[in-house]
């Protein structure tokens, strides 16, 4: 009986172990930059932006040794968005945006490389600083729903940690903040490129 539950227990420690090493999961942090494009829409209104930079977290679980579900939360210091409406007024607001996302995620294996491709859906929450720098004082905070995209290589450090560079890209409607005189009917394809570290488990 004894040596029954030993055989038990041994077998257990072991499937343990290999499940262990499979590393389905993983958490990553990265550092982000925000590049909004130039947009100028059929209203006459016209938008502008300098660059942002932030942070994003994601956790990963892999369905095959290829494939994976994700999800992401970002978050920016803040950036300023220059409208320029008719060419003579000028309304500056400064911006803190987050993200919170889903993706299908496909990675290939080559050696310690593995490029990866992702898609899904998307929320986007354009929070406007209410400071020297915002000069409409009737902007809100707005949420828009779109997508995100993106490819780039995780190089493999150790089995439990690796470096990931990727290109990423949001696809969503340019802000008004809920100001009527700030819309532009247009989408943007925001540029965020990003740099970090994964972790397996």
């Amino acid at each position: 009986m004894k040596k029954i539950a030993l055989i038990a227990f041994l077998l257990a420690v072991c499937v343990a172990a290999g499940r262990a090493q499979e590393s389905r999961q993983d958490v990553s942090l990265s550092g982000t930059g925000l590049i909004e494009p130039f947009i100028a829409s059929s209203t006459d209104v016209q938008v502008s932006a300098n660059r942002a930079f932030g942070a994003l977290a994601s956790y990963r679980f892999m369905l095959t040794p290829s494939s994976a579900l994700e999800v992401n939360y970002s978050i920016t210091y803040a950036n300023s968005l220059h409208y320029v409406i008719s060419n003579t007024n000028h309304y500056d607001v400064n911006t803190r945006t987050q993200e919170v996302s889903a993706a299908y995620v496909r990675s290939f294996v080559f050696k310690n490389f593995n490029p990866f491709v992702e898609a899904g859906p998307g929320a986007f929450v354009f929070l406007p600083i209410r400071n020297s720098g915002t000069t409409s004082l009737d902007v809100k905070q707005q949420i828009e729903i779109g997508g995100i995209y993106g490819a780039g290589i995780a190089y493999e450090i150790t089995p439990s940690f690796d470096i990931r560079a990727e290109y990423r890209g949001w696809v969503t409607k340019v802000p008004s903040f809920g100001d009527s005189q700030l819309s532009t009917n247009k989408w943007y394809n925001i540029y965020n490129p990003v740099v970090g570290v994964a972790y397996h488990f």
